[in-house]
């Protein structure tokens, strides 16, 4: 079992590619969702694409205003 983090996650996404972001922090897939909302009765994910391969950093808090991306929400 990894290690949860509450800082920003360093990932890689590709253009066009259909990406799930954990909104309830069961996952042990984080940032993305791994389906662990569905024996928690937790709220679902959220889906997303980006339209140009890129790095980004995503909220593993939950906390951001800006999901699925960082905020900084975590140091407050």
């Amino acid at each position: 079992m990894s290690e949860k983090t509450s800082g920003p996650v360093e990932v890689s996404l590709e253009k066009d590619k259909n990406y799930a972001w954990c909104t309830c922090g069961y996952t042990e897939n984080e940032p993305f969702c791994d389906s662990s909302h569905r024996k928690h009765n937790a709220t679902p994910s959220l889906k997303f694409s980006v339209s140009e391969e890129k790095t980004a950093f995503l909220c593993s808090c939950k906390k951001t205003s800006n999901p699925p991306y960082c905020d900084g929400s975590h140091n407050g």
